[in-house]
């Protein structure tokens, strides 16, 4: 029997469309606190709201496209995304006060909200029901990938060249995607009365997918221990003289993903979530616990290979879960569940986890937050895990 096909035009262009969305959301938000500071002589926790604040306007921006994407049209949302993103970006070279920039910030997130919510729906569509871990897999690499080069290459820039050549490029790759969603093919939503009429109205369900809130909580601890990477890994290195190291630690995270991706997305499909997402609890929380022992280099680079197959392959893993629990008319507003909640961990982690620092160090915050991934294994198996074990169990007896 021959597999329904996923490399399509269509998957690409929405793939290398998301892609670029991060790959600006990740250079941006390395090298946004440096300009805040150079710029605008801000203080840190000035600097650290011009990068964090971005997060917000994309929380926000998810709650209100994922309700109406449905009605508005999924490539319609998606052009309005990509038109307010290219213009956010545009004005970052009118920037002139940290007043503005922080407003603009908050603007380019909701405008990274709006286009995202559009791609993760559309690529939902997309992908055959029969290969949906493993098409989510790839589609998610997307995003491991712009969280590798998007961070090194505006590094890069910053050491050789000026702060505006950040944006150029930016805006380079964002026109070149925006050129590109134009020749991708989108089923039209059709949606009948009944649908319509629940679209209507002021209530939980209109801004979230019930269904997929329990893997969507689970995605919100775990993205809140990744947090703890994104923000304090740095600091960390230098605590620990890793700084030459670490900064090859995304990169070593990049690779393992890209490694594992095309195993983890087909043991979805054919052996069911189950078999993927208890591992990368298990890989994630040990990446963790081992962390915050590292003394020597090569220890730092192991655990990046293990967040590669821990994290990563939640991710994307529980990406999928959120679609496959969900009504098929309210892809869009599950995923936008879903990463209102990741987000929402990883966005809130960081303000938390530097309460804890100063009382516990970075050695103590990363066994501790090892401690928490390891108990969401007992959380997914009562909030999901369980359930899927039942009906596959109940399949096997049919057949």
């Amino acid at each position: 029997m021959n597999k329904p096909k996923l490399w399509t035009k269509d998957f690409l262009i929405v793939s290398a469309a998301n892609f670029f969305l991060y790959f600006t959301f990740y250079l941006l938000m390395v090298t946004i606190t440096i300009f805040a500071s150079e710029k605008f002589h801000a203080s840190p926790s000035q600097a650290g709201l011009a990068s964090g604040i971005f997060v917000v306007g994309t929380l926000i921006a998810r709650l209100f496209s994922g309700r109406s994407i449905d009605s508005v049209g999924w490539k319609k949302m998606l052009y309005i995304g990509f038109i307010l993103f290219l213009l956010t970006t545009l004005l970052y070279f009118a920037v002139n006060s940290l007043t503005f920039l922080l407003v603009n910030r908050f603007l380019n997130g909701a405008a990274m909200g709006v286009a995202s919510t559009a791609t993760g729906t559309i690529v939902a569509k997309i992908i055959p029901n029969a290969r949906r871990g493993e098409g989510t897999g790839y589609y998610a690499l997307s995003v491991t990938l712009a969280a590798a080069i998007g961070p090194f290459l505006g590094m890069f820039l910053m050491q050789h060249s000026s702060f505006n050549m950040n944006f150029i490029v930016c805006l380079i790759f964002l026109v070149m995607s925006f050129v590109a969603i134009f020749f991708l093919n989108v089923p039209k939503v059709e949606l009948s009365h009944e649908q319509l009429s629940k679209m209507k109205g002021f209530s939980i369900h209109q801004f979230f997918e019930v269904k997929a809130i329990p893997i969507s909580i689970i995605g919100a601890l775990v993205g809140f221990g990744y947090s703890s990477i994104l923000t304090f890994l740095t600091s960390y290195a230098k605590e620990i003289n890793l700084v030459d190291v670490g900064s090859f630690f995304f990169i070593i995270y990049a690779v393992f993903t890209l490694i594992s991706r095309p195993f983890t997305g087909k043991w979805f499909d054919q052996k069911g979530e189950n078999f993927v997402m208890y591992p990368s609890f298990l890989f994630f929380a040990v990446a963790l616990i081992l962390l915050s022992q590292v003394h020597q280099g090569i220890m730092l680079l192991v655990v990046g290979a293990l967040v590669g197959l821990g994290y990563a392959t939640f991710s994307s893993s529980a990406q999928a879960i959120s679609i496959k629990v969900s009504p098929k008319n309210r892809m869009g507003l599950a995923t936008s569940t879903f990463f209102i909640f990741v987000d929402g961990g990883v966005g809130i982690g960081p303000f938390i986890l530097g309460f804890f620092v100063p009382l516990i160090g970075y050695r103590g915050l990363y066994f501790s937050v090892g401690v928490v991934v390891f108990a969401c294994i007992f959380l997914y198996y009562f909030l999901h895990g369980r359930k899927n074990r039942q009906r596959r169990s109940e399949l096997v007896e049919l057949h």
